[in-house]
């Protein structure tokens, strides 16, 4: 059984790994999510890091959720503006519309995800393989329920995060192919996605909420792991 996880790489777009049977498979680096889905193939699951469901008032139970699991990780969960925020042009527009609908403002570093979150989410809208993961909720569920001590992008973080994928089956080789000019947070970001890609696959994932929220159309609203 083979599935995808997925994490936004900046200027170089979107970085997969792939798991076969829960062990790494492969790596794909792609300008845009489709052309990395396409290639992807026929796998299983696909998990994206990237907030995939939106509310239309409000702030997701999703988001304050999982900022509650992970404590001193907490951080690296942003709070995420109801859709019609994200439709907005600018941020200054953006932000007061979230003033609006969710009672304060997003911030800079969400409204940063704009482009990725609506490419994503064009995705997710066109193809039920594709489920929505926070990493850092990832590796919490991998080291047994505890939030992480170490910061991904520390050294500590990235031994820590790449010692607990290895426990779990699905270590990274030392030679990526395409994502060996990833940055490591990133690729180790992708693989916590695909960690949890199997899990959905096999049916066993958790997720938070423990009760979704559901869009207008009924999709679900959650963050899965």
């Amino acid at each position: 059984m083979d599935v995808l996880g997925v994490d936004a790489c900046g200027r170089q777009g979107w970085v997969g790994i792939r798991l076969t049977d829960g062990a790494y498979a492969g790596s794909l680096v792609g300008g845009s999510l489709d052309t990395l889905v396409e290639r992807a193939g026929d796998v299983a699951a696909i998990a994206v890091d990237m907030p995939l469901g939106l509310v239309e008032k409000g702030w997701r139970a999703a988001d304050l959720a999982a900022r509650a699991l992970l404590g001193m990780r907490r951080s690296s969960v942003f709070l995420i503006a109801p859709r019609p925020a994200w439709q907005e042009p600018d941020y200054a527009r953006a932000a007061q519309r979230c003033q609006e609908l969710a009672g304060s403002r997003l911030s800079r570093q969400a409204w940063a995800l704009a482009p990725k979150l609506l490419e994503a989410r064009a995705c997710w809208l066109a193809d039920e393989r594709i489920h929505e993961v926070h990493p850092e909720v990832s590796f919490y569920a991998l080291a047994g329920g505890v939030p992480l001590a170490y910061a991904k992008k520390t050294w500590r973080g990235q031994n820590l995060r790449s010692a607990l994928l290895a426990e779990a089956g699905a270590g990274l080789p030392d030679e990526l192919g395409e994502a060996d000019r990833i940055a490591a947070d990133d690729v180790l970001d992708a693989a916590a996605a695909a960690w949890s890609a199997h899990r959905i696959a096999l049916g066993i994932a958790e997720r938070v909420p423990t009760v979704p929220e559901l869009d207008p159309e009924g999709r679900r609203i959650e963050i899965r792991y």
